[in-house]
This record gives structure tokens, C-alpha cells and sequence, in this order.
């Protein structure tokens, strides 16, 4: 091979130039990029102070047995410093493999499983099926959309708040079963009528939103595949099995994995539906709170462990769901 030099400079053509320090990239993405910076400066640092310093603090949390009676605090004009000490992993084995590990965090772990796969499945079964309808040329199809977005538009602690009041044993829900001669449960006392109550609420709660997101999937899908499907002797089912679900394979990967995620953590159903009056009704996340705030001594330690452990247990999902994902559509693709 011929390589060619300059006489001027004696350096050959070819030659890659050496690649620059990683101070001289920095400086030189600066300056190139400077604006766009600037402009996502201020996002990062609220972003640091509301997300990422809680997050170590709370980290550092859980390697201590901090609580209400250790950690520092002023009484009057009185400072007590704080006492609490430095134990490692103690607090995740106490949680996990503890005397009191099935009453204080599996039980309540698998509860909040069961939520999650139940009211998920509600919302997505019941949200596509009203999406499909109002996907159809209806007279009044924009007031039904009104209608059935308005529990999505109203703020949640109003909505729970109101199936409170009519859950109660006055409420109007047991006087219109009375009516009817049928059983009126303890909605707000009984563990199983609690939970049921909890996953109706949120139910009621969460339809719109899927509704809504896979009603948009569904105006997507290009008309002339139903066509085509049509002429080619599909049935209903045979057009909604090939032709509205794959179309709508994007839009739900999507909004279930969202609706995982927002139904782990559903604080507020739960903890506005019943307080603390329902232990066996509290999932993981409403249980870390109790531990935290809602009893005497406060378990400072012990709630950041728990919020820890959500944080782990919705990463290792996430991730085995996107590879899951991932590998259907390359299955599909071949």
C-alpha cells in the first residue's frame, strides 16, 4: 500500500489524528452545545435536590437504625443531637428474612401483587373495550368521551373521598343493596371488602387514562387493513385477534407497563380510602409510610429500606419486561 507524504508537514495522508483528552472533548462539546446546556441546567438541578438527594439520603438511611428518638431534632430552644448508629445490611435482613418478615413485608408484597396484576388487568380489559366503542361513528360520541374521561379529570382525593362517603355503612351504595334485599358488606371494616373496595376505586380511577391512550393506538391503525380483512372473509374477532391487537401492540407495551408502575405505588387510593385503619389492606407502598410517620417511635430506618426495596423490585421488572418485549418483536420481525 502507497502511502503518501507531506513534504511540508511530514506527516503521511492516512494517518488518523490522535485523539483528543477527555478535557479538550469537554471543552469543545461546550462550546459546540453550550446553549442546550444551559437550557437543561436548571432541570438537572431541581432534579438533583428533589431526586437524587433524597435518594442517597434516604440510601444512607437505610445502613442506620435511625428513628423519632435518635435522630436530631429541637425541642423549645433545646437542640438534641442525633444517636443513631451505623449497622449495615441489618435492616434488609430484618425486612426480608426477620421473626416478623411475612406479617411486616411478604404478605403485604404479595397483596400488592395481586392489586397490581388485578386492577391493571381491569383497566386495560375495560379500557379497550370502551375505547372500541367509542372508536365506532356514534351520535353523541364526543359527550360519552366527556363523560367517561371525567373520573380521569377529577383530582383523585376528591373522587376516593366520595367513594368513601358512599362505601360507608350509611352510604348510598349498602342502602341501595338494602333496597335490593341483598347483602351490604363492611366495605371499610372487613379485610376482604376492603380490598375489593380498594381495587374498585382505583379501578374507576385508571380506566380513562387507558381508554383514552389506546383509543388514540386504535385511530392509528390504517382502515384499509379492516378493509382488506374484510374482503377476505375475516369475522369480527378474526379482524380484532389480527389486525387491532398487533396495531395496538406499541401503544400497549407502553401504557401497561405505566399502569404497573403507577399501581405499585398507588399511595392514594389506599391511604385516603381507609388511613390506618386497615393493616391487612395496605400495600407496600402505604406500608412504608405507616412505618415512617404513622406509628410511635417513627421507623425512619426501616421505611427508607422499604422504599429501597420498590425501587429494586420496579427496576428488576422493568427490565425483564422490556427484554420480553424486545425479544417478541424480533421473534415477530422473522
Amino acid at each position: 500500500m502507497t502511502v503518501a507524504i507531506d513534504r511540508a508537514t511530514g506527516k503521511r495522508h492516512g494517518d488518523r489524528a490522535p485523539r483528543p483528552g477527555l478535557g479538550q472533548r469537554l471543552k469543545h462539546s461546550y462550546q459546540k452545545n453550550w446553549y442546550a446546556y444551559a437550557m437543561i441546567t436548571p432541570v438537572a438541578v431541581v432534579l438533583g435536590v428533589l431526586v437524587l438527594y433524597p435518594l442517597v439520603y434516604g440510601l444512607y438511611l437505610t445502613l442506620t437504625d435511625a428513628n423519632s428518638l435518635n435522630t436530631a431534632r429541637t425541642i423549645g430552644v433545646n437542640h438534641i443531637d442525633a444517636t443513631y448508629k451505623f449497622i449495615g445490611l441489618d435492616n434488609y435482613k430484618d425486612i426480608l428474612f426477620g421473626p416478623t418478615a411475612y406479617d411486616r413485608f411478604w404478605s403485604h408484597f404479595i397483596w400488592t401483587i395481586v392489586w397490581t396484576a388485578l386492577c391493571v388487568a381491569l383497566h386495560y380489559t375495560i379500557g379497550l373495550g370502551l375505547a372500541l366503542l367509542l372508536n365506532q361513528k356514534l351520535r353523541g360520541r364526543t359527550f360519552y368521551r366527556l363523560v367517561l374521561i371525567l373520573p380521569w379529570a377529577v383530582p383523585t382525593f376528591v373522587t376516593v373521598f366520595g367513594w368513601r362517603f358512599m362505601l360507608a355503612d350509611g352510604g348510598i351504595v349498602n342502602l341501595a343493596l338494602d333496597a335490593l334485599h341483598l347483602p351490604s358488606p363492611d366495605w371499610l371494616e372487613d379485610t376482604f371488602w376492603q380490598r375489593f373496595a380498594a381495587i374498585m376505586v382505583n379501578t374507576w380511577c385508571g380506566v380513562p387514562f387507558m381508554m383514552i391512550s389506546l383509543l388514540g393506538g386504535l385511530q392509528s391503525i390504517d382502515a384499509s387493513l379492516y378493509e382488506a380483512a374484510e374482503m377476505d372473509g375475516a369475522t369480527a374477532w378474526q379482524r380484532f385477534r389480527y389486525v387491532t391487537l398487533p396495531g395496538l401492540r406499541s401503544v400497549s407495551s407502553t401504557v401497561v407497563l405505566l399502569g404497573i408502575i403507577w399501581t405499585f405505588n398507588q399511595f392514594a387510593v389506599i391511604f385516603l380510602l381507609f388511613g390506618n385503619t386497615a393493616p391487612d389492606a395496605q400495600i407496600l407502598v402505604t406500608w412504608a409510610y405507616y412505618l415512617g410517620f404513622g406509628q410511635q417511635p417513627r421507623d425512619f430506618a426501616q421505611s427508607a429500606a422499604y422504599g429501597i426495596l420498590l425501587l429494586a423490585i420496579l427496576i428488576v421488572f422493568t427490565s425483564f419486561y422490556r427484554r420480553w418485549l424486545n425479544r417478541n418483536e424480533q421473534q415477530l420481525a422473522i
